[in-house]
């Protein structure tokens, strides 16, 4: 049996090992004899909608190679379906890279979360290799290109938060997006209810909806909140970025959309705008000039100069 495959996994052929990782939704499991690769089990109060599993998985599945490595290079993109009978309990999914974890003080190997990225560094954390300004600079345009690629493939994300994005900068700067299931073919259901994270929510999107325009929105979030080490900042609020992680063109650009982006709902700036404002080709759009007003003359001052390829005004 390979995962790559995307044939549905029977759960008795698995055998469980460590359990890694644990949260509302579900476990998540080691595997015996699938190296780098995990299991998603839900709970067994949860009932997934299958087949949009299936249509997860068919995503990848239907990429060509090169997009089908760029994609699990940066996401932990369901790989199959894990089955029980006739009830889907769960997804295997590729383990994240080893540059995306730190081992803590007692020993403990943690998921470098964006959380760290968003704060100062503390003592607790230290083993964590902190960005340069123009690294962080990169971690930002990199999540800006992972949503947008996702977008163009038809796919609504759904829950982004501190959380279910990882980040690196051995040997460079690199994100990599969990909890893909949540994500959702636009038009189509989604595996589970999609969530929301506190502080992390679109407070203008009607209760219960989740569209692009909230990726866009959760998207400034992210963009913002890296280039200003700040955990909170929002719309509305003041952007003030790290020193030396944006030149002053490219920080009129960020601000002008992080403004934006507190708009109404459908109306949020889109991620091409904030890869052209990121890499500081962004256009201040003017008001069209308008033209002089033209002076009124009396048609009678003019005489036969006009023959003569010369135009003056007569002295009455």
């Amino acid at each position: 049996m390979s995962a790559d495959d995307g044939i549905d996994t029977p759960l008795a052929t698995l055998r469980l090992l460590d359990r890694v990782g644990d949260g509302g939704q579900g476990e998540v499991h080691v595997l015996d004899g699938h190296p780098g690769v995990l299991y998603k089990a839900y709970r067994p109060t949860l009932h997934p909608d299958g087949d949009a599993l299936a249509a997860l998985v068919g995503v990848r599945r239907g990429l060509d190679p090169a997009d089908r490595d760029w994609l699990d290079e940066r996401a932990a993109w369901p790989l199959c379906r894990v089955t029980d009978g006739d009830r889907v309990t769960g997804f295997l999914m590729h383990r994240a890279p080893e540059s995306m974890a730190w081992r803590a003080s007692g020993g403990d190997t943690k998921l470098t979360e964006l959380a760290y990225l968003l704060r100062p560094a503390k003592a607790a954390w230290q083993a964590v290799v902190q960005p340069s300004p123009a690294e962080r600079y990169a971690l930002a345009v990199a999540v800006v290109e992972l949503i947008d690629r996702l977008h163009a493939m038809g796919l609504v994300l759904g829950d982004l938060s501190q959380a279910n994005v990882l980040w690196t900068v051995r040997p460079g700067p690199a994100v990599y997006l969990l909890d893909c299931d949540g994500a959702r073919q636009a038009g189509r259901a989604p595996v589970l209810a999609q969530a929301d994270t506190i502080d992390w929510n679109d407070p203008q999107a009607p209760p219960g909806v989740v569209t692009v325009d909230s990726d866009r929105y959760k998207a400034a979030l992210a963009v913002g909140r890296i280039l200003a080490q700040d955990a909170y900042t929002a719309p509305g609020k003041p952007l003030t970025p790290v020193p030396g992680v944006l030149d002053d063109r490219r920080e009129a650009a960020v601000r002008r959309l992080f403004d934006r982006a507190g708009g109404s709902f459908g109306s949020r700036p889109g991620l091409g705008e904030w890869r052209t404002a990121l890499a500081g080709r962004d256009v201040i759009k003017l008001a069209a000039a308008r033209p002089a007003p033209r002076p009124d003359v009396d048609p009678s001052k003019f005489d036969g100069a006009r023959e003569r390829g010369t135009i003056s005004l007569r002295e009455d």
